[in-house]
């Protein structure tokens, strides 16, 4: 009998955190909009990816080459929430991994982060993301935290440095190079960014 009322016990712990979570995205959806974030591209179109990298498309469909700097983010947000919440339910593991990813994404948007981008980095068209976009990058977070609680710790590594190179190789950018430019800026880097 104790066994089913745990089991319960812990079912509904685990609906609340999940729950919690999809309040999270929806305070961001929320917030966003009434930043006068755009709910789509402003070409009035959904595309499932934007493959240019230099378009007003970027950071305006569902998918793009930054995706997969969110996916690492989830990896990230597992490895910590491994980390410091261990003893913890997995689910309120992934809520506070949406607390952050959701928090960076409102900011990432606001004029201080989108001004930084222009001034520091080689986005000088940067115009911010659409909600869509945004919601999707806090949903590819989530499959990046459910794959690094799924898969060893080998591969979760390696498809993140797998994913690093590729879009440095590709669009001479990715999350390492952004979160130096955005803090550190390198002349040199930039220059290199800017011949592609």
């Amino acid at each position: 009998m104790s066994e089913a009322i745990d089991a319960q016990h812990r079912y509904r712990q685990q609906s609340f955190w999940l729950i919690a979570c999809g309040l999270v995205l929806l305070v961001q959806i929320v917030t966003e909009y009434m930043m006068g974030r755009v709910p789509i591209c402003t070409c009035g179109y959904v595309k499932l990816f934007e493959p240019v990298v230099k378009s007003s498309g970027n950071s305006q469909h569902i998918a793009d080459w930054y995706t997969p700097s969110h996916i690492i983010h989830g990896f990230l947000f597992f490895g910590l929430t491994h980390l410091i919440m261990r003893r913890k339910p997995l689910s309120m593991r992934l809520f506070v991994a949406m607390l952050i990813e959701s928090g960076w994404e409102i900011l990432e948007n606001s004029p201080i982060i989108i001004n930084r981008y222009r001034a520091a980095t080689i986005s000088l068209d940067y115009v911010g993301d659409s909600i869509l976009n945004s919601s999707m990058d806090a949903v590819f977070m989530v499959v990046g935290f459910l794959f690094a609680w799924r898969a060893p710790v080998l591969v979760t590594v390696a498809i993140a440095i797998f994913f690093e190179l590729l879009t440095g190789w590709l669009i001479r950018d990715n999350l390492t190079l952004n979160v130096l430019m955005l803090v550190w800026p390198v002349e040199a880097i930039k220059t290199w960014q800017g011949g592609i």
